[in-house]
C-alpha cells in the first residue's frame, strides 16, 4: 500500500493529511496540524517563512511516528505571493502577504504601461490589487535592488517545495492566479514582463502538475527520517479543490472556504469583454484545463468578525444567530474592498451599511444574517452573470472546502440561486492534491477515474 501526503496551507491553517487507497475509496487521515498568521515586519504584513518550514518538517516527522511514510507529498498554498532568491539560493526580502497595503494604487501604475483591457485579453486575470502583478511593481517601486540581485522568483507552493528539495521549480497553476502567464501559450508572458521592467532571468520555464521534481534534500531526509518524492499538484488550493467536485458538465462549482471561488471548468480560456466587466478569471487547471471562476470574498469576512469578538461563540452559533434575524435585510457588496483587511471588520460593515442608506445591523444576529445574505446574495448574481458570458444555464451548484459544512450559507444558496446545492467533500483541496500525485504514480489511471473515486469516497449532502 502506498501512502500520499497533502500538505495543504490556506491563510491561516496548514495540515499534512496523508491519503491512500483502501476497498476502492480513497481514505484519509490528519496527522499534523499548524497555525499560519501573517505578522507585521519591516513595515509590510508577512508570512513566517520559518515558522513554516519548521510546521513542514514537524509534520513529516509525524508521519514517520505514526508509520506512515508517504511515497510522494505534495504543496498546495493560496495564490498570487511569492519569493525571491538569489544566484546562491538564499531568501532575498520578505514573503510579503497579499493583504498587504503595499499594492495600493499599483495598478494605475501598470496601466501607464499596459492598458488593462490588453493585460486582461493577454492573460485572462481580472483584476485584483493583490494580484503578483501588483505586487512585483510595487517592490520594484520601494525595493529595486532586491529584484537586481534576484535570480528566481518562487510562487509561495514553488518556495515551500524548493525548501523541501534544494529544486527550484514554478508549478503552472500557481503562477496563472498573478496576471504575468499568457492564458493561451500557458507560460510567462516575456512582453507583459520586459514592458514592466521585470527581470526575465526571474522567469522559468514552467513545469504541469503531476510532475516529479525529485525526493526530499539530505539535511530534510534526516530530520524526518525517511526521504520521499516529490510530486507537483494543482499547487493553487483552488486548481486542487476543483479537481476534487463530483459533479457533471452542467454545475457551477464554488470552492468555499476563506475566499469563494465560483465557476466553471473550461477546456478553453473566456476572454471576452464580458467576461472582464463582470471581472470573471481564468486561472490555469490541471492537464491544461481553466478555471473560468468569479473571486468572491467569502467567508473571510465571518471569520474576522468572529475574531473581533473574541471567538466566544463558535461559527455554528454564529449561523443560528444569523438565521434567528432573518427579518433583517441590510446587504453589502462582499467584494467591496472596505472588507479586504480593514482594522474592524464590523466596523467596515456598519459604515458600508450607512454609506448606501441601510440601517447598519445593531446586534451580532444582524450582523451574521448581513453577511450571510450577502454573500449568498452574491453567488446568485455571479451565477447570472456566469450563465449570461457562457450562454449556458447550469442545473446546480456543488460546494466543495470547508465552508461546506456551513448548512445555513448552504440553504441560503440554494434558496437565493434556485438552483440544488450539492455540498461536499470539505476536504476537497486535499482530495484534489493527493489524486493528482496518485495519477503520477500510475496508481489512478485518469482524472475520470480519480473523480469517480472521490465520488465513492465522500459524503455529499443536497440542498
Amino acid at each position: 500500500m502506498n501512502y500520499y501526503l497533502a500538505i495543504d496551507i490556506g491563510a491561516s491553517s496548514g495540515r499534512h493529511i496523508v491519503g491512500w487507497l483502501e476497498d476502492g475509496r480513497l481514505r484519509t487521515r490528519e496527522v499534523y496540524r499548524f497555525d499560519n498568521n501573517a505578522e507585521m515586519k519591516n513595515g509590510h504584513l508577512c508570512w513566517n517563512i520559518d515558522a513554516l518550514y519548521a510546521a513542514l518538517v514537524a509534520g513529516l516527522k509525524r508521519c514517520k511516528d505514526t508509520g506512515m511514510i508517504p511515497y510522494s507529498l505534495g504543496i498546495d498554498t493560496w495564490g498570487v505571493d511569492f519569493v525571491l532568491i538569489d544566484g546562491a539560493g538564499g531568501r532575498l526580502g520578505d514573503a510579503v502577504c497579499y493583504r498587504d497595503s503595499r499594492t495600493d494604487g499599483m495598478d494605475a501604475e501598470v496601466e501607464k504601461i499596459i492598458p488593462y483591457e490588453e493585460l486582461y485579453k493577454l492573460t485572462g486575470i481580472a483584476k485584483q490589487p493583490f494580484n503578483t502583478v501588483y505586487q512585483l511593481t510595487a517592490l520594484k517601486k520601494e525595493s529595486p535592488e532586491l529584484l537586481e540581485k534576484a535570480e528566481r522568483l518562487l510562487m509561495m507552493p514553488d518556495y515551500l517545495h524548493y525548501l523541501l528539495s534544494g529544486i527550484a521549480s514554478n508549478e503552472y497553476t500557481e503562477a496563472s492566479t498573478g496576471a504575468l502567464v499568457g492564458a493561451r501559450e500557458r507560460n510567462w508572458n516575456g512582453d507583459i514582463i520586459k514592458a514592466l521592467g521585470f527581470p526575465v532571468r526571474l522567469f522559468r520555464t514552467l513545469n504541469r502538475a503531476g510532475d516529479g521534481i525529485g525526493v526530499l534534500s539530505k539535511a530534510v531526509e534526516a530530520e524526518a527520517g525517511f526521504s520521499c518524492r516529490i510530486t507537483l499538484p494543482a499547487t493553487h488550493d483552488t486548481g486542487s479543490a476543483f479537481l476534487a467536485v463530483p459533479a457533471a458538465g452542467d454545475s457551477v462549482y464554488i470552492s468555499s472556504g476563506t475566499w469563494s471561488l465560483l465557476g466553471i471548468e473550461s477546456t478553453a480560456p473566456i476572454i471576452t469583454n464580458e467576461a472582464r466587466e463582470a471581472n470573471f478569471t481564468n486561472e490555469g487547471g490541471f492537464q491544461y484545463r481553466y478555471r473560468f471562476l468569479k473571486n468572491i470574498m467569502g467567508l473571510w469576512m465571518v471569520q474576522s468578525v468572529r475574531k473581533e469578538l473574541g471567538k466566544e461563540q463558535s461559527f455554528d452559533q454564529l449561523a443560528r444567530m444569523a438565521e434567528d434575524t432573518e427579518n433583517f435585510g441590510t446587504v453589502v457588496d462582499v467584494n467591496n474592498l472596505a472588507f479586504f483587511a480593514p482594522q474592524s471588520m464590523i466596523g467596515a460593515v456598519k459604515e458600508v451599511a450607512a454609506e448606501t442608506g441601510q440601517p447598519p445591523p445593531r446586534t451580532t444576529g444582524e450582523l451574521m444574517q448581513c453577511l450571510y445574505r450577502s454573500l449568498a446574495l452574491s453567488y446568485r448574481d455571479a451565477v447570472t452573470n456566469l450563465e449570461r458570458i457562457a450562454g449556458k444555464r447550469f442545473g446546480s451548484v456543488n460546494l466543495v472546502g470547508g465552508g461546506s459544512k456551513d448548512d445555513y450559507l448552504n440553504r441560503l444558496t440554494a434558496r437565493f440561486t434556485g438552483l440544488p446545492v450539492y455540498a461536499g467533500p470539505v476536504e476537497a483541496t486535499v482530495a484534489g492534491n493527493l489524486i493528482v500525485q496518485m495519477i503520477s504514480s500510475g496508481e489512478l489511471s485518469d482524472l475520470a477515474a480519480a473523480r469517480g473515486l472521490i465520488a465513492r469516497s465522500f459524503d455529499v449532502k443536497p440542498y
